[in-house]
């Protein structure tokens, strides 16, 4: 099976087995999923996210839990604009619940650019289907794998950095195709169980142009300006 054929298979069992939440339908997003509170709380309380200080966790439904924890417990919350269209956005004491939507850490956020990114000690995922193994896939989107990039690139995160993604059981499968710049997770969070991955290939180590196309260059504002910004884009 292809990463576009298990994407759909798993959006439609979501679906069907109500599993998904709202935002619904869960076609063509990370899906939002009933335990997703869960699993949030059940990643915080992982040693890897009590000893970090700067958490990335992505924009999506699924993880807005995550990014509340995160607040919670007075971390600083680095977010991506969805879709790298604009700026990171870094995030601290603020209201936890508020700025954990996209309408609040958007307005309680503080915009910054590439430049201004501190070290990442802990990076939250989310994801559509997953491996036992490591192996993930998105919405195909590839922008989780692009941030990474980026980070790896500035030497914000490195290969010990743990990336970690939280999805409903229903979401493991048991075997993911994987491309250079795909981006293994080393820990699986459910709401019934954490999954050390043990992943068997290294995470990339920043972006690889060959694998990048004209036209995702132009539809995406914020690689494009970092890829002109450091040279890479004339």
């Amino acid at each position: 099976m292809d990463k576009e054929e298990i994407r759909q298979k798993i959006w439609k069992l979501m679906e069907e087995t109500n599993i998904a939440s709202f935002p619904r339908p869960v076609f063509g997003r990370i899906p939002n999923f009933k335990g997703s509170e869960k699993a949030a709380e059940i990643l915080s309380t992982l040693p890897e996210f009590k000893k970090a200080e700067v958490v990335k966790v992505n924009p999506d439904s699924p993880q807005r839990k995550v990014r509340e924890l995160v607040l919670s417990a007075g971390k600083k919350l680095l977010v991506p604009t969805p879709r790298l269209k604009g700026e990171f956005f870094l995030i601290y004491n603020v209201n936890p619940k508020l700025a954990s939507t996209i309408s609040g850490f958007t307005k309680l956020g503080k915009r910054i650019s590439y430049k201004e990114i501190p070290p990442v000690d802990f990076i939250v995922v989310g994801s559509v289907a997953v491996t036992r193994s490591g192996d993930r896939v998105g919405k195909g989107e590839g922008y989780s794998e692009l941030e990474y990039a980026i980070l790896r690139e500035l030497g914000k995160v490195n290969e010990k950095t743990p990336v970690a993604t939280t999805v409903h059981s229903i979401q493991i499968v048991d075997e993911i195709p994987s491309q250079p710049f795909d981006v293994p997770v080393d820990i699986i969070v459910t709401e019934k169980e954490i999954i050390r991955t043990k992943p068997n290939r290294e995470k990339p180590k920043g972006i690889y142009m060959e694998y990048l196309t004209k036209e995702k260059i132009e539809e995406t504002p914020y690689l494009k300006y970092y890829l002109m910004e450091t040279g890479r884009l004339k």
